[in-house]
């Protein structure tokens, strides 16, 4: 049996610049954070040769290819697991539409649990690009690269994509005081709604040519946050976080709604620095970055939210448990 644990990430800034319609002409840069809030997959053989697969609906085939589970028949089929296997995913919070990139989590998740099945180690680079080719490649996803870059390396991280289809990851090191500060000044909200992402990414693509200012202020905004953090200036995070929402609900019209704009608007009268809804938009949870002097007064002006604790979380995916017992004998 082996269970993978791989974490969910916010995106900070920059998000919309890691789509290939964009990135691969002018070049992307995101800032984005893994999080102590995680999508665990579990791969157990079984005695006879069926695919069980279970989610938030129970699966069982007798051919890979029958598997309705697209995210998963992908991954048994680029890992060469083929039968004969019970595969279970769970997460911490529900993962549809939460805007914290949980898809690609599930996919990387998956993939580093059947090469480990299979006895192989995977980088955590090999499982950004396996899951990218799985997610928008084979599935056909309108979405972006960051997410299953966040999920394979974890930590908090300034990444580049393109031109053309390099990325670039390199991890933000912060002293620690200044770490602390910024770990104590990041708030999550849920909204009470969340969304497919793929409407509004697939409207975000349509509108690439005539968004790219808005796209190129989006990842100008990336650098100057990473850079600001890279020198200890947390209050750098909160500035680029309003500008870039200011910019990133301008790319399709379901990013934002009333209710989300109210929600930004009472969170930087009661003192944030900063607030965004996080992923594509439309739903999902509230980011807001906020001295901690000021947040209970951000907590009673969003007090029909729940508020998600979290903390960053440094290492990606990795395998937490792995026992090899041959029901064969």
């Amino acid at each position: 049996m082996i269970i993978t644990q791989t974490p969910l990430r916010i995106g900070l800034v920059g998000g919309g610049t890691d789509l290939p319609s964009f990135y691969r002409r002018h070049g992307g840069r995101v800032l984005n954070a893994a999080i102590d809030k995680y999508v665990y997959v579990i791969v157990k053989q079984r005695f006879d040769d069926d695919i069980y697969v279970n989610y938030s609906r129970k699966e069982i085939a007798h051919h890979v290819g029958e598997l309705e589970h697209e995210l998963v028949r992908e991954a048994m089929h680029m890992a060469g697991v083929h039968s004969g296997v019970e595969i279970t995913t769970l997460a911490d919070i529900p993962s549809a539409g939460s805007g914290l990139g949980s898809s690609s989590s599930v996919t990387v998740g998956l993939l580093q649990a059947l090469f480990a099945y299979r006895g192989r180690q995977v980088s955590a680079e090999e499982l950004a690009e396996r899951a990218c080719a799985i997610e928008i490649d084979r599935c056909r996803k309108p979405i972006g690269k960051q997410d299953q870059y966040a999920a394979a390396f974890g930590g908090l991280n300034d990444i580049r994509f393109g031109p053309g289809d390099q990325v670039r990851l390199d991890p933000v090191t912060m002293p620690p005081a200044a770490r602390r500060r910024l770990q104590d000044e990041l708030l999550l909200f849920f909204t009470g709604s969340t969304r497919s992402a793929t409407t509004i990414l697939a409207e975000q693509n349509a509108n690439t040519t005539e968004k790219i200012p808005q796209l190129q202020q989006l990842r100008d905004l990336a650098g100057e946050a990473a850079d600001g953090l890279r020198a200890g200036h947390v209050e750098a995070l909160g500035a680029a976080l309003s500008k870039g929402w200011e910019a990133k609900r301008t790319l399709a019209s379901g990013v934002s709604n009333a209710t989300i704009d109210a929600a930004v608007e009472s969170a930087l009268a009661a003192g944030a620095t900063g607030a965004k809804v996080t992923g594509a938009g439309g739903g999902g949870f509230l980011l807001v970055t906020c001295p901690v002097e000021r947040q209970n007064a951000v907590r009673d002006r969003l007090s029909g939210m729940r508020e998600l604790p979290i903390k960053l979380e440094p290492v990606g995916s990795r395998v937490i448990f792995n026992v090899h017992h041959d029901i064969w004998g």
